[in-house]
């Protein structure tokens, strides 16, 4: 079936508007305004939340869906823990409702081609009351880019941006002097780039590039252990009781602690939207729904009318889809891949399962994503593949003769667990069958489980999700380079690499975005590497009382400068 081009116009200019278009959870190309110490508008309306009063329990009650494995910048790469990190870290920069850059551990910068000049605020604090210094950074990107970090931290390749930092990564130099960052002093980091790299600012806000306290030296159990974790951001880990919540207190050595209204935000650890929605709706959160729970599909016209004023449904810069491992059998066959992906109806998907206003996605790229001037993303642009049945079939059979089949060896589907999912790989497996004739198993997995399972390649389907860590097609792109530690999938290329390595160097937004386009056109039209299902909406419900969350165009939230009114 044909992708809607009037729906896909609708998001793009949905994602145009208002808080979207800008950056993400990291992001973005606001290199001019280097001197601005500007305040987001949410630290505006927590300065001036006197207007409003204020409720007497500043604690804040929302739902992960899954417990994050891990609260270590260098080795996390998931939502939750995105979401966790962000109340406990703070980078360089950290991104506004608008998704620009602000200051954050820096309060300014100077930039001079290549080479960026960050200097730090003197009254910056670790949780302990030690100061945060440019040797903290240093420090945790050397941990990051260090061969001898174990596991390989999966986000090593987003600092390779620095002059010689995949030289060192990679072993080919051994003395970390090389690489592109130094402290002049205690509050000057100095950066040094490979080449221009206008969303550079924002990057510097994504969990990749947090300090660390250098307390976690040679200690190999920080990160999973509430007493030991140090941090610099607008909150401290009070409690982590496995399975069950996670509980983040106001950090009083916080510099801006002016503007966290909020004492308190506990987090339960519950896998069903369903005991999430009724929490919910008896009182017990304050917020439900996407980014970090779920509300479940079927519920959603209901939610939608009866909670109308609490009800939300934006479209982000998201892409859910399924990812194949290209070393297993039978998927090492590219005509066997492409079967499977054109042979689903990804318009009943969203029209009959989720339910959520989300669009059909023939591209990775999603609608939203900007280069360094505009738009990549168009509806002209993303023709990859289409579905078509009877040419499944044919491929199939041609891909099943190549390999010596008679018939297909067992297949399994493999998900985390969660309501939706299983909606959505029931509902595939089941076209699968009807249209090709396949039975495929479903099966889902803890996340930690399921992460490691995809990481190590033990998998033959797998469902996947990727939001924009910065807005440039880039974040998506180059998670699929041979030396990606998210690169989930056995897929190599040399030609991919050289289009992403040129891409990273090119000034000209021209010639970016024709290498990014010929890149997804091996990594989907060619090798159908991934078959993608739909462009995320974030659906959600919100009490009316919570003011301040930043929800960016990637869908990444951040809730330190949330505050709750009385009620």
């Amino acid at each position: 079936m044909k992708k809607s081009k009037s729906l896909l116009l609708l998001l793009t200019l949905v994602l145009a508007v208002g808080t979207l278009l800008s950056a993400c959870g990291s992001n973005d190309k606001n290199s001019a305004n280097s001197g601005n110490n500007g305040t987001s508008n949410s630290d505006k309306n927590a300065a001036n939340s006197g207007e409003a009063k204020l409720a007497a329990d500043q604690t804040l009650r929302i739902n992960l869906s899954a417990e994050p494995p891990t609260f270590d910048p260098a080795q996390a790469q998931d939502s939750q823990a995105n979401t966790v990190l962000k109340m406990m870290y703070e980078g360089l920069t950290r991104m506004d409702e608008a998704g620009e850059a602000q200051p954050a551990a820096a309060e300014s910068w100077d930039i001079d081609g290549t080479k960026y000049t960050f200097h730090l605020r003197k009254d910056a604090k670790w949780s302990n009351g030690d100061p945060v210094t440019a040797n903290d950074f240093v420090f945790a990107w050397e941990r990051v880019l260090s061969p001898q970090t174990t596991p390989a931290p999966p986000y090593a390749y987003q600092l390779y941006y620095l002059k010689n930092a995949q030289e060192y990564n990679e072993g080919k130099i051994t003395d970390f002097s090389q690489v592109g960052v130094k402290a002049v002093d205690d509050n000057t980091l100095e950066v040094e780039l490979t080449g221009p790299t206008p969303y550079f600012l924002g990057l510097t806000s994504f969990y990749t590039f947090y300090p660390v306290h250098q307390s976690v030296k040679n200690d190999d159990k920080w990160a999973v252990d509430a007493s030991k974790m140090i941090v610099n951001g607008a909150f401290t880990l009070t409690n982590w009781t496995k399975g069950q919540a996670i509980d983040v207190t106001k950090n009083e050595n916080y510099w801006d602690k002016g503007n966290i209204r909020l004492n308190k935000i506990t987090m339960s650890l519950v896998n069903s939207g369903a005991t999430e929605l009724t929490s919910y709706k008896n009182g017990e959160l304050d917020r439900a729904g996407h980014p970090n729970g779920e509300i479940p599909t079927d519920q959603i016209p209901i939610v939608q009318k009866e909670l109308k004023d609490e009800f939300h449904v934006k479209g982000i810069a998201s892409t859910y889809y399924y990812e194949f491992n290209v070393t297993a059998k039978p998927f090492d066959n590219a005509k066997i891949r492409k079967a499977f992906a054109m042979s689903i109806d990804r318009q009943a998907i969203v029209d009959k399962v989720t339910l959520g206003g989300q669009l059909p996605a023939f591209g990775f790229v999603p609608p939203g994503i900007k280069g360094v001037n505009d738009e990549y993303r168009t509806e002209n642009k993303d023709d990859y593949f289409t579905e078509n049945v009877e040419e499944a079939k044919k491929l199939l059979e041609e891909g099943m003769k190549e390999e010596g089949y008679t018939k297909l060896p067992e297949i399994t589907l493999i998900y985390n667990s969660s309501e939706a999912h299983k909606k959505i790989a029931l509902a595939a497996a089941d076209m699968w069958k009807k249209n090709l004739g396949v039975d495929v198993k479903t099966e889902n997995q803890e996340w930690a489980v399921f992460l490691e399972n995809r990481r190590s390649l033990n998998y033959q389907i797998a469902r996947a999700a990727w939001s924009a860590d910065y807005n440039d097609p880039m974040t998506f792109i180059d998670m699929w380079t041979s030396n990606s530690g998210n690169n989930d999938s056995g897929f190599k290329n040399e030609e991919y690499d050289k289009l992403v390595n040129e891409a990273k160097s090119l000034e000209d937004n021209a010639k970016r975005n024709e290498n990014f386009k010929k890149a997804e056109e091996i990594l989907i039209k060619e090798n159908q590497v991934l078959m993608p299902v739909y462009y995320y909406t974030n659906v959600s419900v919100e009490k009316p009382w919570l003011k301040g969350i930043v929800l960016d165009f990637s869908g990444a939230i951040d809730y330190t400068r949330a505050y709750l009114e009385d009620h």
